[in-house]
């Protein structure tokens, strides 16, 4: 009995140990299935992704705009690499997001304008972001892609997933721009929509891109639509050659500035939680 007791309690503790082995098995893969990234849409594959899990400065796909105050839309950010004069970062990783960061030192205002891919870019797919936008009179954050082989704007297109200004808060837009359609000359095509608790919660910004349409979505549900007229013109569809992403946060100019800035609400932070590309493969 002894004996049989012994075997006993050795079977008993081998099939203890084997199924906490199956049950952390279980989970790990679990939680690997439910971390699995997958497009929203039928048909798309990840092709790239930033999750922004390593803390610090950006790097590998990611580039910095350098460029002073006014260079572009009148804006009143002075665009730095990495950081500041003295020291503070304008993008940076840490907890799993990105936080692009603008703020006054001495006389200027300072901000991040970064680029993924910049080089390669992609030519049709799903692109999506996770963002929290800032608050405050003045801000102007974007997500948004330019031609990798650019000339001259707004002939060979531009897309904004979102844009945002402050003085207009929780309203988001989508636009496209290209030499017959652009702001300038009043024929412009985007579409806004009041989004609940942009400014300092998160959503999700889409944009779905084949040679037939552009259609952008906040959280799921589709805000921007603009077809393909199908005659080969490139002033109204400059739109098949590969684009990469821009994330940026301006402060003031044309738009943002419109009705004025309120510095008192420096330093400010728009938050990405992660850039998603997919494409059909």
């Amino acid at each position: 009995m002894k004996i049989v007791m012994k075997k006993s309690k050795r079977t008993t503790s081998f099939g203890v140990f084997t199924l906490l082995l199956l049950l952390l098995f279980a989970t790990s893969c679990g939680g690997a299935q439910k971390n699995k990234v997958v497009c929203p849409l039928d048909g798309y594959t990840l092709v790239w992704q930033d999750e922004f899990e390593k803390d610090g400065i950006l790097g590998g796909d990611w580039t910095y705009q350098t460029a002073r105050a006014g260079w572009v839309n009148h804006e009143l950010q002075t665009y730095v690499r990495e950081t500041s004069p003295e020291g503070v970062r304008v993008a940076e990783c840490s907890e799993g997001t990105l936080k692009i960061n603008c703020f006054k030192e001495g006389d200027k205002v300072y901000s991040g304008r970064v680029y993924a891919c910049r080089n390669q870019g992609w030519k049709y797919g799903y692109v999506e972001a996770r963002i929290k936008l800032p608050k405050g009179k003045g801000t102007w954050p974007a997500f948004w892609m330019m031609p990798v082989k650019f000339g001259r704007w707004p002939d060979d297109g531009e897309i904004d997933i979102m844009e945002e200004v402050g003085y207009h808060p929780d309203f988001t837009s989508s636009s496209i721009h290209c030499k017959k359609y652009y702001h300038v000359i009043g024929t412009q095509k985007t579409k806004e929509r009041y989004c609940e608790g942009a400014e300092g919660d998160f959503h999700v910004y889409a944009l779905e891109w084949t040679a037939d349409y552009i259609r952008t979505y906040v959280d799921g549900e589709e805000l921007f639509y603009f077809e393909n007229d199908g005659n080969g013109d490139k002033q109204t569809w400059p739109f098949n050659t590969p684009f990469y992403v821009i994330l940026n946060l301006a402060w003031g100019g044309d738009w943002g500035g419109s009705q004025g800035v309120d510095e008192s609400v420096l330093p400010i932070t728009m938050e990405v939680d992660y850039v998603r590309v997919f494409q059909k493969l």
